[in-house]
């Protein structure tokens, strides 16, 4: 009996394992919201990291050491921080900029996860309403697709991402 049961353990983890394998390489999350207020303004609030405390879903640590770059905004930009267990350690760096329509950055994480992430915000004007994206795109290691099986990592990222938009569109409309 104990021989069926220890088979059963065995033939159970081994599926899990080939199913993680399975799961796709590249890792998307995206979340939007409409503002009313020009790209402009709202660029302004994504390119520059010293604006970002105004709205970034990240700042969980009253006392997170924050380290900026000579130029805080614009390509080239950076900026690390180091915080509690909910913000963890990183640094990110603005890639690329086309204004006020888009800002490219690139986010390494350093605990409480190793990873690197690339991210886009995007900036679309219709009439007086202002439509920003934020997507953030990974390549999945085996780790992170074993994890995945058991995190919903869309939706833990998204409720973050829809947290920060929320707050850039306060920010953005005063």
């Amino acid at each position: 009996m104990l021989k069926i049961i220890a088979l059963a353990v065995v033939l159970l983890l081994a599926i899990v394992l080939i199913y993680a394998a399975t799961k796709p390489d590249l890792f998307h999350v995206e979340r939007a919201i409409d503002i009313k207020a020009p790209p402009e303004k709202i660029f302004g609030f994504i390119n520059d990291f010293r604006q970002w405390e105004a709205w970034s879903p990240y700042n969980k640590d009253p006392a997170m050491k924050r380290t900026y770059s000579a130029h805080t905004s614009g390509k080239g930009a950076h900026y690390a921080w180091e915080g509690n267990k909910e913000v963890g350690q990183g640094e990110i760096t603005i890639t690329d900029t086309t204004p006020p329509s888009e800002i490219e950055l690139e986010l390494h994480m350093i605990k409480p996860f190793e990873g690197r992430n690339h991210i886009v915000f995007s900036i679309s004007a219709a009439g007086d309403i202002t439509t920003v994206t934020w997507a953030l795109e990974d390549q999945h290691t085996y780790f992170l697709k074993l994890l995945s099986m058991f995190i919903n990592m869309d939706k833990m990222i998204g409720k973050d991402f829809e947290t920060g938009l929320a707050r850039l569109k306060v920010t953005a409309e005063k």
